[in-house]
């Protein structure tokens, strides 16, 4: 499995890049690197942590509630080069910050910062707690300030930097204190284009403090992926797990069908478009609305994580199965319940996916009864949602028990919360990734070559997908609405939102022959691409194919 696998650490670049063209190509960027880093700091990095972004074929505003994903890693990644700081040697420990960092980024918006980890008294514990722990000496914890309100380039590099200080350097374990550290970061990841450069720029921070921290060992890309996970909750996201598992265990030809309940796994799918006729690659297009999960996220990703909690909930109640008044169920877990499986890891009881399918087709009439009443708006009649006090209401507990176990953690905003819309595309939009997955698994054990056919299927699951994101999701905007559009109307089999939503990227199913048509097409229909050169246009439109996953290359000493 690939959850089980080791980090890899490569010595060679061409074992990085897995192939001798594509090694070509991007040695120039890794050279770059190593040399620009032995400018700024005297010497040459000992590491570089590498991880991709990545696109998501098919399913998103899912994974936060534990339903199967289909995501692949792109070409484009971020870069850390690192090294133990000068100062291990040339200082003594007194004048040399146990943990201290100097991180620098090639690129020229983002100044140079120095931070370090400071150890502070832990809260307060509760009387409980005291209770529990009587005589217990108040513990120490590691610090590094964050700003979720005014979100900085650093504050990626510190939220994986907490994973690692967490994990290896307990305060109260006697652990040696992290050694100082250098980072120099590129990256080919657009920011806030919906291809995560987020959750990339966590992963290849948190590979970086573990390489030169010597913590590599032993330490599975499972394990990676959930303290990445972790980490980016310390920057205001609360992260399903899709972009930092695809970022790590992602192969390259394949997707990624990555399921997180009952425990975290992901089974390599081999896409078909390699084999069918026409060949067809996946083409990424940048609306250049920037989408950052932090900014806005309580009126966007995290009010989207709640109100599918909550619906789960209410849902729940209407199918006659009990929730426990402190329990905050998934829309997953509720289904399987309903379905009579008692799922947990390890279990032997565990709906497979032809269940799984069958258990949403199922369920699927039964998200009707969620259905808000209309109200008359002007002259028409809209359906607003449910207000908080109807919310409340129906999710059976009174208001102290709801905030405690819905709000208490996360911040939101909205005046409607719309339960009945955010179930119903969680549930349709989980059955397609399954029928997506369905297709390619089919294609791979059938003859070569392949009929277009299979590549009209899988086109319109994605613009089904993108109906779905756009009007029940509502993590669209006019602008990505608008590529998709063009998109079609440029030959695409099918098109969609991916990532986050609110701006960001849309990726196209496009034959391969045409690739160069289509972009041309897309720049005299889209108005903020009409004015860009050849080469800016290469940086927000670009066809690329799977990726292999994030990785360490050990430079020689």
């Amino acid at each position: 499995m690939a959850a089980e696998l080791p980090i890899p650490v490569y010595t060679t670049l061409n074992d990085v890049l897995g192939d001798l063209q594509t090694a070509v190509v991007q040695s120039v960027r890794w050279n770059g690197v190593v040399e620009e880093f032995e400018k700024r700091f005297g010497r040459k990095p000992a590491y570089i942590a590498r991880a991709p972004g990545r696109v998501n074929l098919i399913g998103d505003h899912i994974d936060y509630v534990f339903f199967g994903v289909l995501p692949a890693a792109i070409e484009h990644d971020i870069l850390i080069a690192c090294g133990p700081s000068r100062t291990t040697t040339t200082l003594s420990s007194s004048n040399s910050p146990p943990g201290a960092v100097s991180a620098q980024n090639l690129d020229q918006r983002y100044v140079p910062q120095s931070f370090t980890p400071m150890l502070r008294h832990a809260p307060l514990p509760t009387e409980a707690e005291q209770r529990e722990a009587a005589g217990a000496v108040r513990a120490q914890e590691w610090f590094l300030e964050i700003d979720k309100k005014e979100l900085r380039w650093e504050s990626y590099v510190k939220a994986g930097y907490y994973g690692v200080l967490n994990r290896f350097f307990s305060p109260s374990g006697g652990e040696a204190h992290p050694v100082p550290i250098d980072l120099l970061v590129t990256g080919s990841v657009p920011s806030g284009s919906g291809l995560s450069s987020s959750a990339a720029m966590v992963v290849a921070s948190t590979l970086a403090f573990l390489a030169v921290n010597n913590k590599l060992g032993g330490l599975t890309k499972g394990q990676l992926v959930e303290m990445a996970m972790e980490n980016e909750k310390r920057v205001g996201v609360n992260s399903g797990g899709m972009d930092q598992a695809a970022s790590v265990m992602s192969t390259s030809a394949s997707a990624l069908y990555i399921t997180f309940f009952p425990a975290l796994n992901a089974e390599p799918v081999l896409l078909p478009t390699s084999r069918s006729l026409p060949r067809a690659v996946f083409v990424c297009a940048n609306s250049l609305v920037v989408s950052d999960k932090v900014v806005g996220a309580k009126t966007r990703y995290n009010l989207r994580v709640v109100e599918t909690l909550v619906a789960a909930r209410v849902l729940a109640y209407l199918l006659g199965i009990s929730v426990a008044p402190t329990e905050r169920p998934t829309l997953r877990e509720v289904l399987g319940r309903w379905l009579g499986f008692e799922e947990a890891k390890g279990h032997p009881t565990l709906l497979d996916t032809e269940q799984l399918k069958k258990g949403l087709e199922k369920v699927l009439p039964e998200v009707e009864r969620l259905r808000p009443r209309k109200v008359q708006v002007g002259e028409r009649e809209e359906q607003l949602g449910v207000t908080m006090e109807e919310m409340i209401d129906m999710s059976g507990l009174g208001e102290a028990a709801f905030q405690e176990v819905y709000l208490s953690w996360v911040d939101v905003e909205a005046t409607h919360f719309q339960l009945y819309k955010r179930t119903k595309h969680v549930f349709e939009e989980a059955l397609r990734v399954l029928q997506f997955r369905e297709i390619c698994l089919r294609a791979a054990d059938a003859p070569s070559p392949l009929p277009e056919s299979t590549l009209i299927e899988l086109g319109a699951l994605m613009d089904a997908s993108h109906r779905s994101a756009s009007t029940l999701c509502e993590n669209s905007c006019p602008e990505v609405d608008e590529l998709v559009r063009i998109a079609k109307d440029a030959g695409a089999y099918g098109s969609r939102i991916t990532g986050a939503g609110w701006g960001g990227c849309t990726v196209s199913l496009v034959a391969e022959n045409q690739v160069e048509e289509f972009i041309q097409k897309m720049k005299a229909a889209y108005p903020p691409y009409q004015n860009l050169d050849e080469e800016a246009l290469k940086q927000v439109i670009f066809a690329t194919k799977p990726s292999s996953g994030a990785c360490v290359l050990k430079l020689e000493e």
